[in-house]
């Protein structure tokens, strides 16, 4: 394809793009296939002579289309949000047609710096300051929170075995070493304390508060000291704020102060992972659901959730910059230039080598968009949420599961038994709670996502997509308890 013929098709597919996006509210939120359906729509064998852009076209609108579920539609509640504001969408492409290579600052000296300014202007923004020290946060951006939490655990674990990697490795390191976390944080948690090395005999689920599900400073501090007791050490402790179940909010000042006061050999590495609600740290009012966060060693978040810069853009932040550098650091002579010493290698601080150029998407996100206008894009969202709270509190035959922090109100329909003329309660209740769930889904015309709660089912309505409006809060609320009534 010559520049001229780009030029042609990337004018249709805009075109097309943009009918797409206009379509959404008109479409299923659920995609409506069966296993295998996109599959067969597609020849068995890659085409060897070209296709017309128009024949593609028609695929992805026959084919593909129908296969996807609307994570961008107003009457999408499922999961968290996944918003893909257009004004990055436009980054993506800038991204993807510049075709730079970042391997090194040499490679693309315009990669690295955009990436320093949007990672120094989102910590401004999020009032993430320096240290008593002075020490600012250093940034970069990751594809997922879940593989920035992956690379924060590995500086944890060198950081507790006296950089182990350079000799014998964790098996020779001493220890056992233990992390830190709850039965609430994301399983992308544990996941990448296996990938680290801990394994999950040093996986330590820390209590939580029965009502709120955040972790109990009190129960950590016992963790920590019965372990140190018995001749473990402590490497790391992941604290989340907006648990994905609940959305709960650890208490980070009172975590971060029951590590600092613990009598551990080496220091304790403190993450939290703010994957969707990190968003809210834009919100000066929102600042009191993070206090602490400035006491820890790194925060992770997905602007690609809540705020809305299309996947993948995750924000991994971290106070001592040298050591994880020392821990990432690939330096073969091919890499190597005269730059050395005097730039930021962003190869030093995560672990891929390569990377792309992510930053354009978050850059003209805020550019074109503007910090003002997502900020009340947020506050829209907290108020819709509220508003939903309302009407559940209010209902006789609904209740919340779980209090209300930001966004997601979680939620079961509790109707009478008619055999016993009280409430419905254990297994028949939660096949209830999963049939009128499953029938709301599969009706197209709204998505929540049903969830376990202490070993029962519950379903969340998570709301920050950003067509949602008051109407769609509204009409998901009549869609529910009809729903659940059977209607």
């Amino acid at each position: 394809m010559t520049p001229e013929e780009f030029r042609r098709a990337g004018h249709e597919l805009i075109d097309w793009i943009a009918d797409q996006r206009t379509a959404v509210p008109g479409r299923p939120v659920l995609a409506q296939v069966a296993p295998g359906d996109v599959r067969a729509g597609f020849e068995t064998a890659a085409p060897t002579e070209p296709t017309d852009l128009d024949t593609v076209l028609a695929r992805l609108d026959e084919v593909v289309v129908p296969g996807i579920t609307q994570v961008q539609h107003p009457m999408h509640f499922g999961w968290f949000p996944s918003n893909a504001s257009l004004a990055s969408v436009l980054g993506d492409i800038a991204s993807s047609g510049l075709g730079t290579l970042g391997i090194s600052w040499e490679s693309c000296p315009a990669l690295t710096e955009v990436e320093e300014v949007v990672c120094e202007w989102m910590a401004e923004l999020c009032g993430l300051t320096p240290d008593d020290a002075g020490r600012p946060w250093s940034g970069a951006i990751h594809d997922t929170a879940s593989t920035a939490c992956l690379a924060s655990l590995l500086v944890a674990r060198e950081q507790a075995s006296a950089m182990s990697q350079h000799t014998t490795g964790l098996a020779g390191a001493g220890g056992p070493f233990v992390v830190y976390t709850t039965d609430q944080a994301h399983s992308s948690v544990a996941k990448a304390a296996l990938l680290a090395g801990f394994g999950w005999d040093q996986v330590r689920a820390v209590p939580t508060d029965p009502w709120t599900r955040a972790m109990r400073p009190d129960a950590l501090a016992e963790q920590l000291a019965a372990d140190l007791a018995a001749g473990a050490i402590p490497a790391a402790v992941v604290a989340t704020i907006g648990t994905t179940g609940t959305t709960a909010i650890d208490p980070v000042d009172e975590i971060v102060a029951a590590v600092r006061a613990a009598d551990t050999p080496t220091p304790v590495w403190v993450h939290i992972d703010a994957a969707m609600a990190g968003s809210a740290m834009l919100l000066p009012e929102c600042a009191e659901l993070f206090a602490g966060v400035d006491g820890a060693d790194a925060i992770a978040w997905n602007p690609h959730k809540w705020m809305g810069t299309i996947l993948d853009t995750a924000l991994l932040y971290v106070r001592d910059v040298e050591l994880m550098e020392r821990v990432m650091a690939t330096d073969p002579s091919y890499l190597r230039s005269s730059a050395d010493g005097a730039v930021t290698q962003l190869r030093n601080r995560g672990v891929p080598l390569g990377r792309r150029f992510r930053a354009l998407k978050l850059w003209f996100h805020l550019e074109l968009d503007g910090v003002d206008a997502i900020r009340e894009r947020l506050r829209r969202d907290l108020a819709n949420a509220s508003w939903f709270e309302a009407q559940v509190v209010a209902a006789d035959d609904w209740e919340l599961v779980a209090p209300r922090s930001m966004q997601t109100v979680c939620l079961r329909h509790r109707p009478t038994d008619p055999a016993t003329g009280q409430p419905l309660e254990g297994d028949a209740l939660d096949a209830h709670t999963l049939a009128w769930v499953d029938r709301l889904n599969r009706s197209g015309a709204a998505y929540c996502t049903p969830s376990l709660l202490d070993g029962r089912w519950m379903v969340r309505v998570s709301i920050g997509v950003e067509a949602t409006e008051r109407t769609h809060v509204e009409a998901l609320w009549a869609l529910l308890q009809d729903h659940a009534a059977g209607v």
